[in-house]
């Protein structure tokens, strides 16, 4: 691989982190979240690794729907955000997609544009995540107004989306679902509200159908949680390798602006990635770095293709040392709160000079994608 910087995709961990949804949800459907191009994994390939071990697969908008069409992909694909206009509908009616209807000018449009094959939608609730859905008061016109138009497949689905099912010690997402139940009790339809927090920390919201999201990429849903506490196991780690070390004296500034000076005699090493390959500009010196499977310091600014490490740790360090900067052994969680981020960010920001390499399954072969 040179010295570049690599992704490693653990598909057998994807398959493990979508069995535990399964065993956690036994009772749901599987409305799996791969939008933002699978979180930073990859769309195609998470997307061909669940295979027909879920039951929908949940998009964000039309044209990533699209890229599955024309990969193949025959699964149920529900639009998180909906359609906005006629060419959008008219794609979304050609290529089956099942539609968010999460405001009035949407229920409009499906009423205003008559079209050849009806679509299936999902009518979306706010209940207090306060981003998109209509009011409880106003779901029921809304419901009546769907399951009348000639443009809507079948009975529409109910959903709502917790604010707070990060937080375990809060009662919102209780109280989300109370309400949420005033509405979904008075109307008979499946119903889908427990993204990956509510999977795990509160199973009376699990309902006909679950969205598991960032559980599936084996990362905790919670605030300061940590995957295996909950058996998940990170299915992406970031790779690179050390590409120079070199010592310096008590006094010397390392890197940009010198905000980082050596204490003592040292080595410093240098590994081959940066904020241009999306790991965070923002992590602060002390965020842990594995070489050689050892745990080591970054110190100073991280730069565009390159950060500074603290080998104080780890004197037989040699140029070519792999460097893993988050994955299994060093969550990326950990590496999220140093930054000041969210994992959701970092394995969303790598970026497309990163070479990604996919695991396959348990005899641990491997192949660039």
């Amino acid at each position: 691989m040179g010295s570049a910087p690599r992704a490693v995709i653990d598909l057998a961990a994807l398959r493990h982190n979508l069995e535990r949804v399964c065993s956690v949800a036994p009772n749901s459907r599987i409305l799996a979240v791969v939008k933002a191009n699978a979180y930073g994994h990859g769309l195609l390939r998470i997307v061909k690794a669940l295979g027909i071990a879920v039951d929908a697969l949940a998009v964000a908008r039309v044209g990533e729907g699209i890229l599955l069409r024309q990969a193949g992909i025959s699964c149920p694909v529900v639009v998180l955000e909906g359609c906005a206009d006629q060419q959008e509908l008219n794609l979304a009616a050609a290529n089956q997609f099942e539609l968010v209807v999460h405001n009035l000018e949407q229920v409009k449009l499906l009423q205003r544009y008559k079209i050849n094959n009806p679509v299936a939608c999902w009518l979306k609730i706010d209940t207090g995540m306060h981003r998109l859905g209509l009011t409880v008061d106003s779901a029921l016109t809304a419901y009546q107004a769907l399951n009348a138009c000639s443009s809507v497949s079948g009975r529409p689905h109910l959903m709502t989306h917790f604010a707070n099912a990060d937080h375990l010690a809060d009662a919102a997402t209780l109280t989300q679902w109370q309400l949420f139940q005033t509405i979904a009790s008075k109307l008979d339809s499946e119903v889908s509200c427990a993204n990956s927090g509510a999977i795990l920390g509160w199973p009376e919201t699990h309902a006909d159908w679950v969205r598991p999201g960032i559980m599936l990429y084996g990362v905790s849903p919670f605030m300061n949680g940590r995957p295996e506490a909950y058996d998940l196991r990170p299915v992406m780690s970031l790779q690179s390798q050390l590409i120079a070390i070199n010592h310096y004296k008590k006094g010397d500034a390392i890197g940009y602006s010198g905000t980082w000076v050596c204490p003592e005699d040292m080595a410093i090493g240098v590994a081959s990635i940066g904020y241009g390959d999306g790991y965070p500009r923002h992590a602060a010196s002390g965020t842990p770095v594995l070489l050689n499977g050892q745990r080591v310091p970054l110190v100073g600014r991280v730069s565009m293709d390159m950060i500074t490490l603290d080998l104080r740790g780890c004197p037989d360090a040699r140029v070519g040392d792999p460097v893993v900067l988050w994955g299994a052994g060093l969550p990326v969680e950990e590496i999220a709160e140093a930054a000041n981020t969210i994992t959701y960010q970092l394995l969303c920001g790598v970026t497309a000079r990163v070479g990604f390499v996919e695991e396959q399954g348990a005899d641990g072969q491997a192949e660039s994608g």
